[in-house]
């Protein structure tokens, strides 16, 4: 098994579809001051699949709307723009996040199902710490492990290695990644997320989700999404090979300014918002 070189990971990031043209729209809209809830929906509107899914990761509890959202309009109005783009990137990246990943031990919608879990535990630590950008944590957490699905080949071939060297060396799973692979899924994944021109804390937040205090340019949301990745693998969701030995950072919870028990106080929220979700 040789290391997996820049090249071929360049061309396995070239080969994943480019943001569908609905997501760079809606994104666009976001930020424009002069678009509506309309315009949004005019947009989303051409494509029924995308709609309904929106529609659906909107309803979840999470954002606890006593009435079910019909539209996309209201959804809009009612969550605002950053959050309806969140949700609409969540959408878009559904499909992608759920294939099988053999390599990682992953079944049919498992690394989805993480994903969205992290997602929801990132906005969640997000409000406790009172942090500014909620929606940047969700969708930081939400696409912190797509550099697996560029990997996900390489490490079918390489899994046993892997697993060898983290039971012997009782190391943790990505520095085994980078032993046998000469690259890790974090680094992988930053480069995906620079294909999809998403702003430079987030392709930082993905690549260091490991060792958030080597963050330079936003230590916070990568503290964040360290934690709520960390948390869902504690919970044993969505969770595959590299569920062994991942260790969380005490920097980064010292920076977040939590404790064991609030960490407790997350997990045990997270159970029951878990336990009351059907899509979970």
């Amino acid at each position: 098994m040789g290391k997996v070189t820049m090249e071929s990971i360049v061309e396995a990031v070239n080969d994943l579809p480019s943001l569908p043209h609905i997501v760079t729209r809606v994104i666009e809209l976001s930020e424009d001051p002069d678009s509506t809830a309309t315009d949004i929906n005019n947009v989303l509107s051409q494509d029924q699949g995308m709609t309904a899914k929106v529609l659906r990761l909107a309803n979840s509890a999470f954002y606890g709307f006593p009435r079910r959202i019909g539209t996309v309009t209201d959804a809009t109005i009612l969550l605002g723009f950053k959050t309806i783009r969140s949700i609409v990137m969540a959408a878009s990246v559904s499909d992608i996040l759920s294939q099988e990943m053999q390599g990682y031990v992953l079944t049919n919608g498992e690394l989805w199902k993480h994903s969205q879990a992290s997602a929801l535990a990132a906005r969640l630590i997000g409000k406790k710490v009172k942090y500014r950008n909620l929606d940047l944590a969700y969708t930081g957490a939400l696409l912190h492990d797509i550099g697996k699905v560029i990997l996900n080949n390489s490490m079918i071939e390489a899994y046993h290695e892997v697993i060898e060297r983290v039971n012997q060396g009782d190391i943790p799973f990505i520095e085994a990644e980078n032993l046998i692979l000469g690259f890790n899924h974090a680094m992988v994944g930053a480069k995906v997320a620079e294909k999809w021109n998403l702003p430079t804390e987030l392709v930082e937040t993905i690549e260091l989700h490991h060792d958030p205090i080597k963050s330079v340019i936003n230590r916070e949301l990568t503290s964040i999404v360290h934690l709520a990745d960390a948390v869902c693998v504690s919970m044993g969701i969505g969770i595959g090979i590299d569920g062994l030995l991942y260790p969380i950072s005490a920097g980064a919870v010292r920076l977040l300014g939590l404790n064991e028990f609030d960490i407790d106080c997350i997990i045990s929220d997270l159970a029951d918002f878990f336990s009351d979700q059907q899509s979970f």
